[in-house]
């Protein structure tokens, strides 16, 4: 009989028992909201299908058994390297799996690596050239947006997936925040490339601009600066100083109003005095 209650009440705790999420412990509780929403850009949402062709629908017919199958898109397991965040892969990654070398032999390991080169891409924001390693499927994107800026602006974080490309996103809508400075000296270019790009700002504010693309401890480590900053002792000469300056600022204030009634005073008398000032009218 107690056995049978302790198992119901350890179900009961099991059955209410949440687990913290990676945003309910520690100092990561203090992040913002800002930096959670590109977290989930960046990690949560799924990214476009780019290894495999996903099928539309919920259920398809065999063409041999003429059985009903529900459709199933699973994604293919993705190995992403460090070396991805030195990059622009375009979404590609490397894929590890089996292959038949030979109808005789049992299948081997495999991984598919995709094919990388190097080349420079142009950032009009920016107003700069950059060499970049790249895919072929990064170079389509690209063109397919029309410009490398475009491309960045327009791909959420899930599908860029490297800092570099997250890094120079940032860097492309800071610069637009900020009105195109690097182009100052030719304010026509200037205008004409904010007219150009300023729709990307409607989908940030500010605040979200400042921490997107920071990494995990990136960003645990800007908050954990901001709190040393608001948390750090302000010296007594500072106070001491700051409410000398006051005072100073107050006694000046009071004798100069002290003496300008005093001067009114003066003035009032020596008028009443002087024979050829002007007398009021009777």
């Amino acid at each position: 009989m107690a056995t049978s209650r302790l198992q119901a009440s350890l179900r009961h705790l099991s059955k209410n028992y949440k687990k913290k999420g990676r945003f309910e412990i520690g100092i990561a509780s203090e992040l913002p909201a800002a930096y959670k929403k590109f977290w989930h850009e960046w990690k949560v949402l799924k990214p476009v299908a780019v290894h495999f062709i996903p099928q539309e629908g919920k259920w398809k017919r065999d063409e041999l058994t003429g059985e009903t199958l529900p459709i199933q898109n699973i994604p293919i397991p993705l190995k992403f390297p460090n070396e991805i965040h030195d990059g622009i892969w375009g979404g590609e990654a490397v894929i590890k799996g089996f292959q038949k070398r030979d109808e005789k032999r049992r299948r081997v390991p495999h991984y598919w690596v995709p094919v990388l080169k190097r080349t420079v891409v142009r950032s009009e924001v920016l107003n700069t050239h950059l060499s970049v390693t790249v895919t072929d499927r990064t170079i389509r994107l690209i063109n397919d947006h029309y410009g490398f800026d475009h491309y960045l602006l327009k791909t959420p974080a899930c599908d860029l997936i490297s800092m570099l490309a997250l890094k120079l996103k940032k860097q492309i809508l800071t610069e637009l925040m900020n009105g195109c400075p690097r182009y100052a000296h030719d304010p026509a270019k200037q205008k004409s490339i904010y007219e150009e790009y300023k729709t990307y700002l409607t989908s940030y504010t500010p605040e979200e601009i400042e921490w997107y693309g920071l990494s995990w401890y990136e960003a645990l480590s800007k908050i954990a600066k901001q709190k040393e900053a608001a948390s750090k002792p302000v010296p007594l000469k500072n106070m001491y100083r700051k409410a000398l300056v006051e005072k100073l600022k107050a006694v000046e204030i009071e004798e100069s109003t002290k003496g300008n009634d005093e001067l009114e005073k003066t003035t009032s008398w020596l008028s009443n005095i002087n024979p050829f000032g002007k007398k009021d009218e009777a």
